[in-house]
């Protein structure tokens, strides 16, 4: 195999250009890169990762934690990272906490502190203190998806805005009777989702004047099948029953939209629809969301990370980032019959 100098005589540069533009650095003009590059490829060089992380002290690997590997929202942000981090050449090694406490223990006390990596992104994990200590006592970069965390810089969505915006739109369109499909403390997730969605709801109907109703809140575990199950329950009185569903999720939705087929009711011209995500099928089924972007979500939290690991091009900016959120109306929601 062709070593880094056959690419550097090939290319016109000298040994120490071809390290700077292979690991990526930005100290090498657009022109010495590409002829580095070109020659790589045509000699098939390819980096050695020992002589590369003796030469820098770096691996070039990140370490990810996530909470599940089995909702789309997660492995979204995860592919999104993916993409971002192998397009600067670094690899990725990913812990998945979906086996409970004594696995995250593990994780969090032998596998990261033990394993080579050269920083950290926790998506949607709100760290213990102990975790926290632990992770800083690397003296390695460390980014936060999903809420703040002490001393880490964090990419942050605000969830009690999130699901103000989805009961809104449905007060814009003549809604008074909003059932919500959501968590309790039972259900509560890290940076407790479902109490800060639920506010939302509520503080959307109290700022129109309308006053909350306990009879129109039923908990559900943020799967298809937990929101099909409220949905039923909501949507089994004629009498009592909503105009409209905010659900917490766009899973959640998705269920409700099916219950209501089920029974026969129309979506939206019986019940409008509304939920939180923007999920690979939303738009196959018609239903409007609130967008929070999680492909995007991985791609900032990696270029956060990259700009801690090269400090000479790092932008100033404040340990907490706010991520953006849309409004998405499709087909689901619509003014309500006249005299309902």
């Amino acid at each position: 195999m062709p070593g880094i100098q056959a690419v550097a005589q090939l290319a016109g540069v000298s040994t120490a250009t071809v390290s700077r533009a292979l690991s990526g650095k930005s100290n090498v003009s657009e022109k010495s890169k590409d002829a580095v590059l070109s020659a790589a490829k045509e000699l098939g060089y390819v980096v050695s990762s020992n002589a590369s992380s003796l030469a820098t002290g770096r691996t070039r690997n990140i370490g990810v934690v996530v909470p599940f590997l089995t909702k789309w929202f997660y492995t979204s942000v995860l592919e999104g990272a993916e993409s971002a981090l192998l397009s600067h050449g670094y690899d990725l090694t990913l812990y998945n906490l979906a086996g409970g406490g004594d696995e995250r223990r593990s994780v969090f006390e032998h596998f990261l502190l033990r394993k080579r990596v050269d920083a950290v992104i926790a998506i949607s994990l709100e760290l213990t203190p102990k975790e926290l200590t632990g992770l800083l006592a690397l003296d390695k970069p460390v980014v936060g998806v999903g809420g703040p965390l002490r001393g880490v810089h964090t990419l942050s969505i605000d969830d009690v805005a999130v699901a103000q915006l989805a009961t809104e739109h449905l007060l814009s369109l003549g809604h008074t009777s909003i059932a919500h499909i959501g968590g309790t403390k039972d259900f509560e997730r890290d940076f407790h989702l479902p109490t800060n969605r639920r506010i939302g709801y509520e503080s959307a109907l109290e700022a129109m004047g309308i006053p909350v109703n306990p009879g129109l809140f039923r908990a559900a575990n943020f799967s298809l099948e937990g929101g099909y199950d409220a949905a039923k329950q909501l949507l089994g009185s004629p009498r009592d029953r909503p105009t409209a569903i905010f659900a917490a999720s766009d899973e959640m939705a998705i269920g409700a939209i099916l219950a209501a087929r089920d029974m026969g009711l129309s979506v939206p011209d019986d019940i409008s629809i509304v939920g939180i995500d923007d999920h690979e099928l939303s738009a196959f089924f018609g239903l409007t969301t609130v967008a929070q972007f999680p492909e995007l979500q991985g791609r900032m939290a990696a270029e956060l990370l990259l700009d801690q690991l090269h400090p000479e091009t790092r932008k100033p900016g404040s340990i907490n980032t706010a991520l953006p959120f849309d409004l998405v109306v499709r087909s689901s929601t619509a003014r309500p019959r006249s005299g309902r």
